[in-house]
């Protein structure tokens, strides 16, 4: 209640009130109770106080209260080590790694020595992040990537006629100029093996239809197809990462293995609409792709695949349409 009151008469932002919520959720509740009277309850010694501050003393009554708790969710929490990544501004990606307590600061001091160190003119900052990516690929920062980068782009824009936007996978669009670059680099370097593949657009919607293969495995052609064509998950508001390739129509339920009844999604959401009540279903209106999700409530939501990079798709007119088009000008000439 100290906690909340706090919150409520502004001395405490939103997120400190969370970190003390935060670290104290491994305590019993008398305990839980002691600590935010400790640190609540007068509310004039929070004044000033930043989030560290925060964060550090309801760490120390926490771990003064009952140390084997802390200790406990200190070992399990070893489970939870992860790693994510996440694109920010300039074509740059933020690399997030959750390690323990130990192992973090020495990942971290290892990476500033390499910075006290350097000598070459490069920033502390770009030293230490290079030493991080040479360490964990094996390979050295200043030659091109050679792992698998899969970048769709628009043929006119590899050849300089347009600047229209590429498609990196795990991370989204791309300055046309970052993809003739790193194509380039890829050619050029005599180690890396740079692979060009035909996608095919419809030439109406612009969405991949088609897509050329080397391999002459079925499913993996298809995996690889639903990859490029949905790009992240395709439940409606989801856009998580995509980690399996499945059908909207079950296969037991009839429902083919193709293009059209295949869907990129990420883990949960494939075993979301899996649960009774989740109805999920493709079909194709004007060369678009679309899956209808409908809930157990009855809600109905549409996601449509995302077109490829590439310039606008310029509509071609029929036979008919074209005539019309001549008697407006016509008529109105006249």
């Amino acid at each position: 209640p100290h906690t909340l009151a706090a919150l409520e008469a502004g001395v405490l932002s939103e997120w400190r009130a969370t970190l003390i919520v935060r670290e104290s959720a491994c305590l019993s509740v008398q305990h839980r109770r002691e600590l935010d009277a400790e640190l609540c309850a007068d509310v004039a010694r929070l004044a000033g106080w930043g989030n560290n501050r925060v964060e550090a003393e309801a760490k120390t009554i926490a771990a003064r209260l009952d140390a084997a708790a802390v200790v406990a969710r200190g070992r399990a929490a070893v489970a939870d080590c992860a790693v994510s990544v996440r694109p920010v501004s300039d074509t740059m990606v933020c690399v997030s790694v959750r390690l323990p307590l130990a192992k973090g600061v020495g990942l971290y001091a290892a990476c500033k020595k390499a910075a006290d160190t350097s000598a070459d003119g490069r920033p502390g900052g770009q030293v230490m992040a290079e030493t991080v990516y040479e360490r964990v690929t094996g390979h050295p920062a200043t030659q091109p990537v050679p792992i698998a980068l899969n970048l769709v782009m628009a043929d006119t824009t590899l050849a300089g006629d347009d600047d229209e936007l590429g498609w990196l996978d795990g991370y989204g669009p791309v300055p046309a100029g970052f993809c003739r670059a790193l194509t380039g680099e890829a050619v050029a370097d005599a180690e890396p093996k740079a692979t060009l593949r035909r996608l095919y657009r419809h030439p109406a919607s612009g969405q991949l239809v088609a897509m050329e293969s080397k391999a002459r495995i079925f499913p993996k052609g298809l995996a690889l197809l639903l990859q490029r064509r949905d790009r992240t998950c395709r439940t409606p508001y989801c856009n998580a990462p995509i980690r399996h390739h499945d059908h909207a129509v079950p296969a037991r339920g009839d429902g083919k293995t193709s293009a059209g009844n295949g869907l990129g999604l990420c883990e949960a959401c494939n075993y979301a609409k899996e649960a009774p009540g989740w109805r999920v279903s493709t079909g194709e209106e004007n060369g678009e792709h679309r899956a209808e999700y409908v809930t157990p409530t009855g809600a109905t939501y549409t996601s449509i695949a995302p077109v490829l990079p590439g310039p606008p798709v310029r509509r071609r007119l029929s036979l008919a349409e074209g005539r019309l088009s001549i008697d407006l000008i016509t008529f109105d000439a006249a």
